[in-house]
């Protein structure tokens, strides 16, 4: 894990560099205080050397003055690497979930994703940018000072350096405890983001239902997990910082004693005391320093670790020698095609179709029936497992085509539009980023959306809202059937893509939707069986299953599960067409 982490530092590697020479120039030009105290002391002020003690204070402010720029640069240089790290990481982390298969989504809450990106990510940012400066100049601090200690006395220094063992001792046992504590911390404040992301997501529905205690319910049992783990990271953290503060003073009263003995002795001068109280102070505060750094380390850590936990799950990838699908005619057939979620139940069961090219298939059953994977399996957002059959289209398996190739060439029109934040333009140019304004247009026309866009004041500018909530329902099914229009796909799928809609803005749908079938290989699913009576054929599936094929005639014929499910639709009916 570090050598991935010290990977984003590559791009980077000039203003490292600049950076942690900076930093080495602060701790060296720390150590002029302590040699300028000591020669003041033991001899420009005994020997009344006035204009040298002049000279050499001049000479400290102006390095200071010099400390002070590469201060500014550090602090200025060094975030901005660290913000370019965490951009970095948050464009390959945002890459990676593009790349991810819907099983992924289907296990993980967009609020706790999105903590991943957000609060994790500043963490990590934080350390990059802190961690190689803070120990660079501690440890240059701790070196330097603890060298001219020892020229001071060295026997006093090392009386004094018998508490950094003991104090590395007391770090390494609290700093695991810590780690454990800020996980498990990291993990609640997702679950805050995923509760606050569903409530605000759902809140319409909460104002319907009047249950906005029942969400403030909810809420609190995360913001109280989040308590609780936040009391237990900052109990560690407590621990941390109260054992090695104490460690810390106990330095100083070991110089108390010891210093004051040796002086007493006649050891040292009062001079050397002097110096060495001071330097003692530039020993420890690096050392204070390092030990602070520990609860960002394992702020960064924990970040950096859950950004690596989404960045290992496999992507979806195309086979070796994935070929392109090109000049598409739309044959589709499903040979022996086994399917399940997980171990615990099979979804299809060995089932067999074949769809010509330009024609219509309808798939009606009970809802879990699988009417809906098989959708999903022929744009490959699941991926059949070795063994559990085919799929084709025109006539070549879709484990040897690329995604992206087989994607473009299918349309999907859903029950649940999901439109973008944005401009209605935004989101009908989503089928095709580079179509033209007159091909947008006549997408619009022959999704029967286009008369109404103009009678907003902006027009296609019109901003929509999250997730189109500016607009009614038919209005949004109108707008991803111009999107998919204007993709112009050679195989299209119909996911119940108007059984949310009321009969008038159906009968205008679905004219829209017969004109988008035209010329292409259709799969439709559908509750209301009206819809699709002149489809060519339709597929009756429980149960995984496809269990009748044929026609709506035929199948009204055959007196089976289809004329059942047309039955209780059409029962006001004193007969079935």
């Amino acid at each position: 894990m570090l050598k991935r982490f010290l990977s984003y530092y590559k791009p980077h590697r000039k203003m490292l560099t600049l950076d942690l020479l900076a930093s080495r120039f602060i701790s060296l030009i720390g150590m002029v205080y302590p040699i300028v105290t000591n020669n003041m002391l033991n001899d420009y002020i005994p020997n009344k050397m006035y204009l040298t003690i002049v000279i050499a204070g001049v000479i400290v402010l102006v390095l200071y003055t010099v400390r002070m720029m590469l201060r500014y640069f550090v602090q200025y240089y060094g975030h901005i690497i660290g913000v370019k790290m965490q951009s970095q990481m948050r464009q390959d982390l945002f890459s990676h979930l593009q790349r991810l298969p819907y099983r992924f989504y289907d296990n993980n809450e967009t609020g706790k994703i999105m903590t991943r990106i957000t609060s994790d990510l500043f963490e990590v940012c934080e350390l990059a940018h802190h961690g190689p400066e803070n120990l660079l100049i501690s440890s240059v601090m701790i070196i330097l000072s603890f060298t001219y200690l020892m020229t001071i006395d060295w026997v006093l220094t090392l009386i004094i350096f018998t508490c950094v063992p003991i104090l590395v001792v007391v770090t390494s046992k609290f700093r695991k405890a810590m780690k454990s504590a800020f996980d498990d911390r990291r993990k609640s404040n997702a679950v805050i983001n995923a509760s606050v992301e569903s409530s605000v997501t759902g809140i319409r529905v909460t104002k319907a239902y009047t249950n906005a205690e029942l969400e403030r319910e909810k809420f609190s049992k995360g913001d109280e997990q989040f308590v609780e783990a936040s009391r237990s990271a900052y109990h560690a953290m407590a621990r941390f910082h109260s054992s090695t503060s104490f460690i810390t003073d106990v330095f100083n009263v070991f110089i108390l004693i010891a210093g004051g003995l040796f002086l007493y002795a006649g050891r040292i001068s009062f001079g050397d005391y002097s110096t060495f109280i001071v330097s003692v102070a530039l020993f420890i505060n690096p050392v204070t320093t390092l030990i602070s750094f520990m609860e960002q380390f394992q702020k960064g850590v924990s970040g950096f670790k859950r950004f690596c936990e989404i960045m290992d799950e496999e992507p979806e990838r195309d086979i070796e020698g994935a070929v392109e699908l090109t000049d598409v005619e739309g044959e589709i057939e499903f040979k022996n095609v086994s399917y399940s979620y997980d171990a615990t139940k099979e979804v299809l069961r060995e089932v067999n179709l074949r769809i010509e090219k330009g024609k219509k298939l309808a798939l009606v059953g009970p809802s879990g029936g699988g009417k809906t994977t098989l959708c999903h399996l022929l744009p490959r957002f699941y991926a059949l497992e070795e063994g559990s059959g085919e799929i084709l289209i025109d006539g070549v398996d879709i484990r040897g085509l690329s995604l992206d190739s087989i994607r473009k060439n299918i349309g999907i029109v859903q029950q649940d539009v999901f439109l973008f934040v944005g401009t209605i333009r935004d989101n009908i140019l989503y089928g095709r980023p580079d179509a033209t304004e007159e091909e947008m247009i006549l997408a619009a026309q022959r999704a029967n959306i286009h008369d109404y866009i103009m009678t907003l004041n902006n027009g296609y500018d019109t901003e929509i809202g999250e997730r189109g909530v500016k607009l009614s329902g038919g209005q949004k099914q109108r707008i991803s059937i111009a999107r998919v229009f204007l993709k112009d796909p050679a195989i299209l799928i119909l996911d119940e893509a108007t059984s949310a809609l009321d009969n008038t803005t159906e009968v205008l749908i679905q004219e829209a939707l017969d004109e988008l079938c035209l010329g292409r290989t259709t799969m439709v699913v559908a509750h209301r069986l009206s819809t699709i009576r002149n489809a060519d054929e339709i597929a009756v599936v429980m149960d995984g299953r496809i269990t009748e094929r044929g026609t709506h005639e035929e199948l009204i014929e055959n007196g089976g599960t289809y004329k059942e499910l047309y039955a209780l639709q059409f029962r006001d009916n004193d007969y079935l067409e």
